[in-house]
């Protein structure tokens, strides 16, 4: 909000509904992207598709499909990566017991 100069996030609640989380202008500056599909494109350069769209390329060696990637808002350059295994915290907003 920039009357305010106040930054939120848009999160799940304990119920499953959408609840805002109040966050600092440095946390505001990036986003978390789950990789979709990793692949080589024209000329074997490679790229990954988030699961918001966008295309990243020239992602890091190690990052596979599932791993949750930090992007910068303004230019949607790739800052770091978090492998998806076991013993990582989630949130599981749907699914079967």
């Amino acid at each position: 909000i920039e009357k305010t100069r106040e930054n939120f996030r848009l999160l799940y609640d304990t119920k499953g509904r959408f609840a805002l989380h109040k966050i600092s202008k440095e946390e505001a500056s990036y986003k978390l992207c789950r990789v979709k599909k990793v692949f080589r494109g024209p000329k074997g350069t490679p790229y990954c598709i988030t699961h918001d769209g966008r295309t990243l390329r020239y992602p890091d060696p190690d990052v596979k499909t599932n791993d949750s990637v930090r992007v910068e808002v303004p230019s949607g350059k790739m800052l770091d990566y978090i492998k998806f295994e076991a013993g990582n915290t989630a949130m599981i907003s749907g699914g079967n017991n």
